[in-house]
């Protein structure tokens, strides 16, 4: 582990990054200058890139980013209704490494592995070492997509899947674009917004390439989140022709106020970024202590869209296992 204090981070590349990101509590507390015991009492790691690390105030116990990241004895408390899966996505499965819920769409879990554990994670147990698809399973999965016709798009995500090489991805992505009935590629990743320098050349060159239309879902919660190098990041993917998206999740003491959401649209906006959700958290084990009450979150989505044009107001929605999409609470005026 390279010392926090080493100079010159800010030039290094991307996998540097994943390798050198912080796993330890007690170091992470050291270099935020934060009071008080700490300890993480659950079986969920600790890992928070620099980049990342670098927008949290440092003697701020109540930083917004830090929330997101640092463990909470709350992690620990057993709190009925809080489970595993809340979203049974383990039911739905047809082929290793897919989950097909909504008609159209097939997600793959290419990876388990993330730039930064979000404290919320709602796959914070997610038994991907059994999930995700070995060589067998990935051209049972292209098989799979080819013999259905109204499969019209494949989202990746993990996990991040943008921990995976470009020279992974773009196979992937070519595999993809030799299906004819299969037209937009969706990538659901946190990575350009955690470690901005992941929007690099490789990257850019693949998708320049492909016929599919990209998109990628960002995922940012907060506007201390969008930095400089992450606007930089989000002009280059627009620069080639990937239509950007965001989605947030509505969290306790992180986000939920009118004014700091009304920011987030407001700063992605400039950024080229659409608003696209805001998520209710989902019910996982180790997560209660960031639930936002839907009547709240109700009482909140119409103050933002109050404040703020139709166009920037993310859809207000919440995942129900067994619904033929996602429930949407609140939707933006036009």
């Amino acid at each position: 582990m390279i010392p926090l204090t080493d100079v010159g981070w800010h030039e290094q590349s991307w996998q540097w990054h994943l390798s050198n990101a912080v796993t330890d509590i007690n170091e992470l507390v050291r270099y935020l200058e934060l009071e008080g015991r700490h300890e993480n009492l659950s079986d969920f790691p600790v890992l928070v890139p620099r980049p990342f690390l670098d927008r949290i105030e440092k003697s701020n116990p109540r930083d917004p980013l830090l929330l997101q990241v640092l463990p909470r004895a709350e992690e620990s408390f057993a709190v009925d209704g809080y489970l595993p899966d809340p979203l049974m996505e383990g039911r739905q499965t047809p082929r290793r490494g897919m989950i097909y819920k909504y008609k159209g769409r097939v997600l793959v879990i290419v990876s388990g592995a993330c730039g930064i554990n979000c404290r919320y994670c709602f796959r914070r147990h997610f038994p991907y070492q059994g999930f995700q698809p070995d060589s067998a399973a990935w051209e049972r999965l292209f098989e799979y997509i080819g013999n259905q016709p109204d499969i019209t798009e494949v989202i990746l995500s993990g996990g991040d899947p943008l921990v995976l090489s470009d020279r992974r991805l773009a196979r992937i992505a070519d595999r993809i674009a030799g299906i004819p009935h299969v037209h937009t590629l969706r990538i659901h990743t946190r990575l350009p917004v955690v470690i901005p320098q992941r929007v690099c050349n490789e990257l850019i060159e693949w998708i320049g390439r492909s016929r599919l239309d990209i998109v990628f879902v960002i995922h940012a919660n907060h506007p201390a989140e969008l930095d400089d190098a992450v606007s930089d990041a989000m002009a280059a993917l627009a620069g080639a022709g990937i239509h950007l998206l965001n989605q947030s999740v509505l969290l306790r003491e992180v986000n939920d106020d009118p004014g700091v959401l009304a920011r987030l649209s407001r700063r992605l906006f400039r950024i080229g970024v659409m608003p696209y959700y805001l998520h209710l958290p989902d019910k996982v084990r180790g997560t209660s202590h960031f639930d936002v009450s839907e009547d709240r979150a109700r009482r909140l989505f119409a103050d933002l869209a109050a404040e703020l044009p139709g166009y920037l107001v993310p859809r207000l929605a919440r995942e129900v296992p067994g619904e033929a999409s996602k429930v949407i609470l609140g939707f933006p005026a036009v």
